[in-house]
Order: structure tokens, then C-alpha cells, then sequence
């Protein structure tokens, strides 16, 4: 039983990059779904699909590559853990190695990326840093 979904899903998005693959299946849950369609909508990921089985949900990823045939997305990090939950004020999420990387918080208004936080003005629970 997978007990943290987000870092499963991270873990499953870094190998397939590793490995070259051009799609990855994720389990499904709301925060997932919402984190992949970031990494979808900031270009980190081609595309992303929920496939329904029945009851069961699982989401399919497609990598986005380079030129070079390297992925795209260069450090996935999960920050705020199920034993050790790290929330940060709006000031503190506003940029990201420069503005090159993205950081996906939990916040009341749902999750959102981290210059769309603190364009509302909201903190929350940092999920992960990727860039």
C-alpha cells in the first residue's frame, strides 16, 4: 500500500526519465491530478490523461524531451513529507531558482503553482520543487 501518492508519483515521473520511456502511469488521487496538470500547463510534461477502469483511476503521463533527447524536467523534490509537513508564508514561495523552476503548494484555494500563489496572495503547504 502506497501511503504518500505525490512522492510515489514523482518517483515514477523521475525513473521514466531516467529510463527513457515516453509514458508513465501514475495512481490516481485529486492532488496528483492537480500537480501533473501544473507540471502540464508550466511545460514539464506533454500531456497527461485520466484513464477510469472501472472503479480503479490511474493517470497516463507522457514526458516532454529536448533536442538533445533529455528531459525536460531536471530535480523533482518533494519538501513537505507525511512525517514532517513544511508550510510557507506567501513571501517566502515567490521565486524559484531565478524564476527557471516551479513550486507547487497546497493551498486553501486548491493547488497552484507557486507564482499564481502568490499572485492571490496565499501560502500553504509546499508539495514539491521542480525545475
Amino acid at each position: 500500500m502506497i501511503n504518500d501518492l505525490v512522492s510515489d508519483s514523482l518517483t515514477r515521473i523521475r525513473n521514466a526519465g531516467m529510463r527513457k520511456l515516453s509514458t508513465t502511469t501514475l495512481v490516481h488521487s485529486k492532488s496528483v491530478e492537480a500537480m501533473v496538470n501544473i507540471l502540464v500547463d508550466k511545460a514539464y510534461l506533454e500531456s497527461a490523461n485520466v484513464i477510469e477502469d472501472g472503479v480503479k483511476k490511474s493517470i497516463k503521463v507522457v514526458l516532454k524531451y529536448d533536442d538533445n533527447g533529455s528531459v525536460v524536467i531536471n530535480e523533482m523534490k518533494r519538501v513537505s513529507k507525511p512525517g514532517r509537513r513544511v508550510y510557507k508564508g506567501k513571501e517566502d514561495i515567490k521565486r524559484f531558482k531565478n524564476g527557471y523552476g516551479t513550486i507547487i503548494v497546497s493551498t486553501s484555494h486548491g493547488v497552484l503553482p507557486n507564482d499564481k500563489a502568490y499572485e492571490l496572495g496565499i501560502g500553504g503547504e509546499v508539495m514539491c520543487t521542480i525545475w
